[in-house]
Order: C-alpha cells, then structure tokens, then sequence
C-alpha cells in the first residue's frame, strides 16, 4: 500500500508480470488467482490498471470479464476509453482490428452498470458510419439496456437509414427502441412494416426485431400499429407471421382474437399451431374443444389441440381428446 491507502499497482504488476503477455495461458492463470491474495476493492484497482496498460485483446477480453463480475463504478470510466480506442494510439491498424471484440465486450459490460453517463461515448460510436458494424451493433443494444429517452432520436435515425450499410445495426436499433419503449419510435418502426418485402428479402429479420419492439410498445388503442402487425399476418416470411401472431395476442386490442383465428387456415403448420397456443392463451379450452370438432381443421390443428389438453387440462373432456387421438393413430 501507498501512503495514501492505495496500493502500489506498478510493483505488483511487476511481482506477478501482469502485462506480460508472451505466454497468455500463464498470464490468465495468474489473474485468476489473485483472489486468493487480494481483497474484491484491491482486485478492482489491480483489474482497472491491466485495463488502462495491457495490450493483448486476450487478456482484456478475460479481465473484462472478471471486472464485471465486481461492477465497480471506478471501472466504468476505463471501459469506455477501451471503446473509444483512448488506451491504443500506439496500436497499428491490424492490433486495432483485433480490439473489436474487446470493444464490444466493452460496450456489453458498459450496458450492465446502467449509468447514463455512458450514453454519450456509446452514442459517439454508434453514429460513426465509420465504425465498426459490431461495435455499432453493441453499443446499440447497450443504449436500450441503460434505458436513457436521450438515445432515442439517434436509434430512430439508426433505423430509418435505409443507406445503412449493415441491416444487422437496424435490426439491434429497433430492439433497442422496444426496450426503451418511447413513443416516438412508433411511426418509423410502422414505417417499416408497411414497406412490402418478400421472403427473401435481406429485411426480414429486421422486420422481425420491429414487430418485436412493437410488441413490447404494448400500444393497444394504436389503430396504425394494429392494422400493420394485421398486414403482416399475409407476409411471405412464417416467421414473420409468427411473431405478428404473438405481438397481436399480447396487445390487448378488441379484434385480436378474430384477427389470429383466421392464422388457424395458414398454409404454414408452424404458423397455424402458433395461432392455436396464442388463441388459447386469449380465450382458453373453447377454442381447442371448436378446433377438434370442426371438420374444417387441420390434422396437424387437431393433434396440436389435443397435446394443448393433455398438457394442460384435466377435465371430462379429455376422454374426447383420448377417443380422438385413438383415432388418429388407428
């Protein structure tokens, strides 16, 4: 310890060769095990200084990682010069490139302290078309984890880019947006649905983030938002269709059941047994005792109702669903 109470970070990471990283595996075993010696605050400073002068990706990826674990605020201020590449100057452009993934792992644990000063640095990267699409991709995921409205503008700007060179970033802006869950997000997220795409159009999992977003906006009394997720019920995509299915369930509107019954006649079997479990959850056994006995059913609809009981309920009619699974099987 210093006279100040702080310990003497340069001598131990000479005893224990800290940044010595020509043997990486041995390195990693040391840090381990400082535990042992030092208590969680001493750890913490010892973590800060490998972070603040280590220069192998490898070794800070690890001490990311067990810096995490203590989520200590003094931290937080190094994490977010390793994202802006303020502890690299020295690097060349190859080293640089491999501080990518310890960027993004940046980014995550930055997410995980929940602080909004750190929306600004995330921000700064995120607008960078410059920038590397993973870090972007982070830091966006990180912006809808803190939570901060001031994010938000520049996440709608993210996803309304249709120049955005990498859809994947428009994909994780949307999350974001649902996780934030500000209004405002509402029209450009719309927006997108209403663009007609096919199945094999590159946007469709970002349409599927959006009915995601949309979904958790839990916006029930928003006829825009209903009639898009409606729409989206006739896209070439199963999954698409999938997911609409289940942001319509969650969203409360009036026509919601009606709307997810006529999933029950989709071409798609993965698509009409989603419709079914969603159906059930609004209006309970009904639904599968109507699916059973209507003719106009699929097999695959009545073997998935019958599953749903033998699941689920334990009442008299499950001598129905038993003589009917009899059947089918003979």
């Amino acid at each position: 310890m210093t006279e100040d109470g702080k310990l003497n970070l340069e001598a131990i990471a000479e005893k224990y060769n800290l940044l010595d990283a020509s043997d990486e595996e041995a390195l990693l075993s040391r840090i381990s095990e400082l535990d042992k010696t030092f208590s969680d605050e001493e750890l913490v400073q010892i973590y800060n200084y490998i972070l603040t002068n280590s220069k192998s990706a490898g070794i800070l990826m690890n001490v990311i990682a067990l810096a995490d674990r203590h989520r200590n605020h003094s931290t937080l201020s190094v994490l977010v010069d390793i994202l802006l590449l303020k502890n690299t100057e020295n690097l060349d452009a190859k080293e640089k490139e491999n501080y990518i993934n310890v960027r993004v792992m940046c980014a995550k644990a930055i997410a995980n302290y929940r602080d909004t000063s750190a929306v600004t640095p995330l921000l700064y990267c995120l607008n960078n078309k410059d920038e590397n699409y993973k870090v972007r991709f982070a830091c966006a995921d990180a912006l809808g984890k803190i939570g901060d409205k001031y994010a938000v503008a520049p996440l709608i700007d993210v996803v309304k880019d249709e120049n955005e060179k990498s859809v994947y970033l428009r994909e994780s802006a949307a999350s974001a947006l649902g996780m934030l869950g500000d209004i405002r997000a509402v029209d450009p997220l719309v927006s997108i649905l209403e663009t007609k795409q096919g199945i094999i159009d590159k946007f469709t999992f970002l349409k599927e983030r959006v009915i995601e977003a949309l979904g958790k906006l839990r916006l029930s009394d928003n006829e825009r938002v209903f009639n898009a997720l409606k729409m989206t019920l006739m896209d070439d995509s199963p999954q698409i269709r999938i997911n609409a299915i289940e942001a319509i369930m969650e969203s409360d509107h009036p026509e919601a059941f009606e709307t997810i019954k006529g999933c029950l006649l989709d071409d798609d079997d993965e698509v009409k047994k989603n419709a079914l479990v969603a159906l059930y959850n609004l209006q309970g056994r009904s639904i599968l005792d109507e699916v059973i006995r209507e003719p106009f059913y699929s097999d695959v609809l009545k073997v998935e109702a019958v599953s749903l009981i033998d699941e689920y309920e334990t009442d008299a009619d499950e001598e129905f669903a038993k003589k009917f699974k009899e059947e089918l099987d003979g």
